[in-house]
């Protein structure tokens, strides 16, 4: 049986209630990386309890449109292989640590079938199942009409949003008191990381062999020029995870991406970062448009 969430803090719904709309919506993007959710749940403030919260995520998961389902799938690993450095996601699916080879290997031809159905990564909640019961969900699912899946990819979003909702209003305060620090006068220095997903929405899946490109402003007076920090290549789920840190007291990054489409033979957007912080930073494709976003 599942462990049961914990509880909410009435200081943290005081938190939820009164912090500053940025601050809070870097706080909501590792629950739902669509930013009309975030913004849905910051705009609807105040919260009278932690129910009246978890409804306003209900309904604001039921309002998403196409493009923020995409946005949310698109932060969401598949079964068996979290993202590394993705601890809520490795929590979640903790059922298929230790999985017999056999299970894990069925498991990842499922997960593949169900993306060449869906054209979508297979999204549960899988907090307490096991990769028993994960298994058998696939096979199930594998069955779903187009329209009867979608519909149950959103009520599994609702879910997952609810736990994880539910563990941030039970989190410690996000700042850590100096007092405790092991070295307040010399803290350790902060990493600061990048990756990206690219969806490709024309074909309804993601789109790998990708070369990403990632660059940093160079040194010296004169603005606007680039030096190349890393080169990869997005894998067979779209993604680039394993880039290298950013250098100490970048500000800002820029990543490239070569997807030799009909319109754009080459994307390439800059963004700001903030020190000690993971950037994802993943991309919406379709042939004649695109967007980017922060996700998580």
């Amino acid at each position: 049986m599942p462990a049961d969430p914990p509880s909410a803090s009435p200081a943290r719904l005081s938190w939820f209630n009164s912090a500053a709309p940025g601050e809070l919506i870097a706080a909501l993007r590792p629950i739902c990386a669509a930013p009309g959710w975030a913004g849905a749940l910051v705009s609807g403030r105040p919260y009278p309890s932690p129910a009246a919260l978890l409804a306003a995520s209900d309904a604001a998961t039921a309002a998403l449109d196409a493009t923020g389902i995409d946005q949310a799938l698109a932060a969401h690993p598949p079964i068996g292989r979290p993202a590394p450095g993705d601890a809520t996601s490795a929590r979640e699916q903790r059922g298929m640590a230790g999985a017999p080879p056999a299970l894990a290997a069925e498991v990842r031809e499922l997960n593949d079938a169900y993306r060449r159905r869906f054209g979508q990564v297979f999204l549960i909640c899988a907090t307490g199942l096991t990769a028993g019961q994960l298994r058998d969900a696939l096979r199930t699912r594998l069955g779903n009409s187009p329209d009867t899946e979608r519909a149950t990819v959103r009520t599994e979003l609702a879910a997952i949003h609810r736990l994880r909702l539910t563990r941030l209003l039970a989190e410690p305060a996000a700042h850590p008191d100096p007092a405790t620090s092991a070295d307040p006068a010399h803290p350790p220095a902060a990493t600061t990381t990048v990756s990206t997903h690219i969806l490709d929405t024309a074909a309804g899946r993601p789109a790998p062999g990708i070369a990403v490109d990632l660059s940093v402003p160079s040194p010296g007076p004169g603005p606007g020029t680039w030096t190349a920090h890393a080169t990869a290549v997005t894998d067979a789920d779209g993604r680039c995870t394993g880039l290298p840190p950013l250098p100490a007291h970048t500000t800002a990054a820029r990543l490239r991406f070569a997807v030799t489409g009909p319109f754009f033979p080459e994307i390439s957007t800059t963004f700001a970062v903030t020190p000690g912080e993971h950037h994802h930073v993943p991309l919406l494709l379709s042939p004649f448009g695109y967007s980017v976003y922060r996700g998580s």
